[in-house]
């Protein structure tokens, strides 16, 4: 009776550890990579059996916590610069930064509004919010806001309007303003803009009007270990490709 209630005991414990000594890859990531990582994460989980566990936030809020020593295994961020912050304090591992993807930016207004304006130079946005505010990421930290801000002065319009910002924490936030109509007009990525039906675009930002939106990956420091290596690997592959596509993001040229 022993020897068969051991051998059950044991087997009970090896079933029990088997999910805890699975692997487990930490992705900081930028709010507007949420939705594509939502989907890519539970593919390459069910394949691999390795889990992805996602933290989305605002790219600055982001950095500071990996240069803080978050548990972070990969970080992709909005902006160069918040991943030039991060490398610049050591918290990357070197050799492994690469830009993921690219975007566009967009002005959106709430689904059912009828008004129309070409972004352009000079264009009359402060005219067009009325009364009410311009929903944007804060333009002195998030990556959106920093673009947007750019964008609008390079048009001449920003003068006109940074009294009239509304300020938000990171770009879904902006978007989330917008969709429930609290503000008449917000700046976000077209990404973005693409996964409700509760906002429209307006138009689209020049190209030329801001630096290039691309999103920089890598391995944080002190997390180089081979399952983290292969997600971030995975997220420059074909099959990632076709998933950053179907969600609107430009992806990066595969690796010479």
């Amino acid at each position: 009776m022993l020897p068969g209630l051991l051998g059950l005991l044991a087997a009970v414990l090896i079933a029990l550890a088997g999910p805890a000594r699975a692997e487990t890859v930490t992705v900081f990531a930028a709010a507007s990579m949420t939705s594509v990582l939502d989907a890519l994460a539970p593919a390459y989980q069910a394949r691999t059996g390795v889990r992805v566990v996602t933290s989305y936030a605002g790219s600055s809020a982001l950095a500071k916590q990996v240069v803080a020593g978050a548990p972070a295994d990969v970080l992709i961020s909005a902006n160069p610069r918040w991943m030039d912050h991060v490398q610049e304090k050591g918290a990357l591992v070197p050799g492994t930064r690469r830009d993921l993807a690219g975007n566009a930016l967009v002005l959106i207004a709430p689904a059912g509004t009828t008004w129309t304006l070409a972004v352009g130079a000079g264009f009359p946005l402060a005219e067009h919010l009325g009364t009410g505010r311009l929903a944007m990421g804060d333009p002195d930290h998030v990556p959106a806001g920093i673009y947007g801000k750019a964008a609008l002065e390079h048009l001449g319009v920003w003068a006109r309007v940074r009294g009239r910002v509304a300020p938000m924490a990171n770009v879904r936030a902006a978007l989330a303003l917008v969709e429930r109509g609290e503000a008449p007009a917000g700046i976000v990525y077209r990404t973005d803009a693409a996964i409700t039906p509760r906002v429209r675009v307006v138009d689209a930002f020049p190209p030329d009007s801001h630096p290039p939106i691309r999103y920089p990956a890598a391995l944080v420091a002190g997390h180089d270990r081979q399952a983290a290596r292969d997600f971030l690997a995975h997220l420059f592959s074909a099959e990632a490709a076709a998933v950053f596509r179907r969600f609107g993001f430009t992806p990066a040229p595969a690796a010479p």
